[in-house]
């Protein structure tokens, strides 16, 4: 009986050597990063329909979930992928989760809603951000808007007091629409585009005058939308808003931050809205040669004022100042106060050195940077 022999090649398992990458941990970073950076895809249903949302970071339950939502004619991939991508964000998105919401049908690839379709008010798109929290389980968060998006972010605050611990509003209008504003609009939908009415809200006539490459970018990209047809029900929804009647005495609980750049189409708006918040718990941020998108165009500016934001409210205390403190010699004063242990009162100088914040008078000071 003949017995065979067959050959079996072992490979010898060697030890890395020193400084030597293991390729196997090396793919699994990179497959972590690049997870990451797209970020994890959601579809949450609530009172009102189904909204998409995109999750960023693996989440910290001693801290709120940054929460954002776009403006009208975006979605947020557009609206923030350039600020929260900038550089010197990446030291915030790392200590906290960043979530972003679409407005319904406004992601994309959405679904086209057919005709006659009824799509949500502002107050009922407000009302789908609960299940949103609940889903994720977030306790609390600090909702960063524009336009539309910030319009949203406030009626929900007024509504939900407890669930947020701050509020960045770009470009806010809290008011609805006058006889004034609905006639020019009539009039607009005569002899303008569905596009060229949504440019001019994102865009002043001195940026659309400009045509710069944004403009045309933006102008394509809402051109050619494959939902338009959402994006119009969008605005429209938008244009029917009701007046959010905040005043001193019916106002928000939580530190704000009003941003809006100097040449923007609702700077009018946004100081309206500082004049009837609290100012002490209130900053007002002005951007100098900034328009309709500071959150595009101004992305430096805006994160380091960020960061003062979120200092301010007892988070990242040990966070390193430098750009706006290192160049500008301006200062931006405001003062806020929370319950409990995160309690305090600064000023937020650009001109400060070592990061220190002497305090500051209780008012809002408007700053142009």
């Amino acid at each position: 009986m003949t017995t065979e022999m067959q050959e079996i090649a072992i490979t010898e398992e060697k030890p890395l050597l020193p400084g030597q990458s293991d390729p196997v941990k090396d793919c699994a970073e990179v497959a972590a990063r690049i997870l990451l950076d797209q970020g994890q895809e959601h579809s949450v249903e609530t009172p009102h329909g189904v909204l998409h949302v995109t999750v960023h970071g693996a989440g910290n339950a001693r801290r709120p979930a940054i929460l954002t939502i776009h403006d009208v004619g975006m979605d947020s991939k557009s609206c923030f992928s350039t600020l929260f991508k900038f550089e010197e964000m990446q030291e915030i998105v790392k200590n906290f989760t960043v979530v972003h919401v679409d407005a319904p049908g406004q992601e994309e690839g959405a679904a086209i809603y057919p005709v006659g379709y009824q799509y949500a008010t502002m107050d009922q798109i407000s009302e789908m951000l609960p299940a949103v929290l609940q889903y994720f389980n977030f306790r609390t968060i600090i909702g960063v808007g524009v336009g539309a998006g910030a319009y949203i972010l406030s009626r929900f605050t007024l509504s939900n007091p407890e669930a947020v611990e701050g509020l960045v509003l770009i470009n806010v209008d809290t008011n609805a629409r006058g006889w004034m504003d609905w006639a020019a609009q009539k009039l607009s939908n005569l002899t303008s585009s569905l596009s060229d009415q949504i440019l001019s809200h994102l865009f002043s006539q001195e940026e659309l005058s400009a045509n710069t490459e944004l403009i045309q970018t933006h102008k394509e990209r809402i051109a050619k939308a494959p939902n338009l047809i959402n994006v119009e029900l969008f605005w429209k929804s938008y244009l029917g808003r009701r007046d959010l009647s905040i005043e001193r005495n019916n106002t928000f609980k939580c530190p704000v931050m009003l941003v809006v750049g100097d040449q923007a189409p609702y700077e009018e708006a946004a100081v309206e809205c500082n004049s009837k918040l609290d100012p002490t718990t209130t900053s007002f941020l002005k951007m100098a040669d900034a328009g309709g998108m500071p959150q595009l165009t101004q992305p430096s500016k805006l994160t380091e004022a960020f960061k003062y934001f979120i200092q301010g409210m007892g988070y990242m205390a040990s966070s390193c100042m430098t750009r706006l403190s290192r160049s500008r010699t301006t200062s931006l004063s405001s003062s806020y106060s929370m319950e409990g242990s995160r309690s305090r009162s600064r000023t937020l100088s650009q001109g400060s050195q070592g990061g220190q914040l002497p305090p500051s008078p209780s008012h809002t000071m408007e700053v142009s940077c």
